[in-house]
């Protein structure tokens, strides 16, 4: 593995009590808030209320940025920047799921762009050295957004889905009680998202691996693996819900990979499936997963998806290896498709293999090849979203 350097900089507040240090945590930051969320349900649950009183106490001024999208476009960031620029905004604040926090990650960017559109910032066009702070509120357990140094932005005038990285939130108020609210179909789809960002970044490694980390990527697989079910059945399960929710901030904030490099194959291709069809990412990446690792299953890579099997998926260590692999495989799509309920197959989802030949293309751009556990060509990347359909 390489070398590499370690740092956190989000503090976070984790527990049903917490939010009423959210008016200290503005203070140090401001006056000027933008206030940034999705379609509306954290008023439905009544914690839009607790965060406005909370600024209140805080003396803030608010500003609101409503209607944030589950791809959020480069359109609305482009629209809170606007804000941002004309109301002189001193912190932004996220309640919301990943999408939403994303969303506030490029607005505190191209607030700070002399140009007015993010798109350039997401396409390497333009760049800037300075960002609005960030606070967020979390409202399901997903993309890790809360915790780490990317987001993810949508142009769906051009079907396309990049991210960029910035700096993490500053502060993150991590309360699994707001998510006792989520859907079990967005539950499964986050708790498959959470997997796969072990799986894409780290895990399923072509290059050297520390041990150490391997087995904590093992642990927290464990830790989805028991408490989605729960979750999924039984919404207002406290202890399944703050399991998950601290699994999806751990998996992806750089500690599980850092000294890992590798392309990050099942986001590049899922992130082309969002761009042309606006679907579920967790759900995207769920259809997804088995058939890659079916595709590129060979002896060389199928030692670590056995010891996957065996250490996650309770599959029978004394298989012989190919078919322990393949064991581990089975039991992580009976994982997503029966125990968590998610439809199989992209068809399930209206999709067909019209732009299959496009999308492998640019899932493979700029090089032309995803280099990661196995490397895939652009027609390497059509065969496994034909095997999806």
């Amino acid at each position: 593995m390489r070398d590499f350097i370690f740092e956190n900089k989000t503090k976070v507040y984790f527990g049903k009590d917490q939010l009423h240090h959210l008016h200290e945590e503005i203070s140090r930051f401001g006056n000027k808030v933008l206030l940034v969320y999705g379609g509306g349900s954290i008023k439905k649950i009544g914690l839009y209320d607790k965060v406005i009183a909370q600024l209140k106490e805080a003396g803030a001024e608010v500003f609101e940025l409503a209607g944030v999208e589950p791809n959020p476009r480069h359109t609305t960031v482009n629209k809170g920047a606007t804000i941002c620029k004309k109301e002189d905004i001193d912190v932004l604040l996220a309640v919301g799921g990943g999408s939403t926090i994303d969303a506030a990650k490029g607005i505190a960017a191209a607030a700070k762009y002399d140009g007015d559109d993010v798109w350039d910032l997401v396409t390497g066009k333009g760049h800037v050295t300075e960002r609005l702070p960030i606070i967020t509120v979390l409202t399901i357990a997903a993309t890790g957004s809360e915790m780490d140094r990317g987001c993810v932005i949508s142009n769906m005038e051009t079907n396309e889905k990049s991210g960029f990285f910035g700096e993490s939130p500053a502060v993150s108020f991590l309360d699994p009680t707001n998510t006792f609210s989520v859907s079990a179909y967005q539950t499964a789809s986050g708790s498959a998202d959470i997997m796969s960002h072990i799986f894409d970044v780290a895990y399923f490694s072509k290059g050297g691996c520390m041990d150490m980390l391997t087995r904590v990527q093992e642990e927290v697989l464990k830790t989805v693996v028991k408490y989605a079910p729960i979750a999924v059945k039984t919404p207002d399960d406290y202890e399944a819900r703050a399991n998950l929710m601290w699994a999806a901030s751990w998996a992806l904030n750089d500690f599980l990979y850092d000294g890992y490099f590798q392309a990050t194959v099942c986001h590049a291709m899922e992130h082309e499936l969002s761009a042309f069809y606006d679907i579920t990412h967790g759900h995207g990446l769920a259809i997804l997963t088995p058939r890659w690792l079916t595709y590129v299953l060979d002896e060389e890579n199928a030692p670590i998806i056995k010891r996957f099997g065996v250490n996650v998926m309770g599959v029978d260590e004394s298989l012989p290896l190919m078919d322990g692999a393949k064991a581990a495989i089975d039991a992580l799509s009976a994982f997503f498709f029966d125990t968590l309920s998610l439809k199989s197959r992209l068809s399930d989802l209206g999709i067909d293999e019209s732009n299959f030949e496009i999308m492998a293309k640019k899932a493979c751009a700029p090089e032309g090849v995803l280099y990661g556990f196995t490397n895939l060509t652009p027609k390497d990347v059509e065969a496994i979203y034909r095997m999806c359909l």
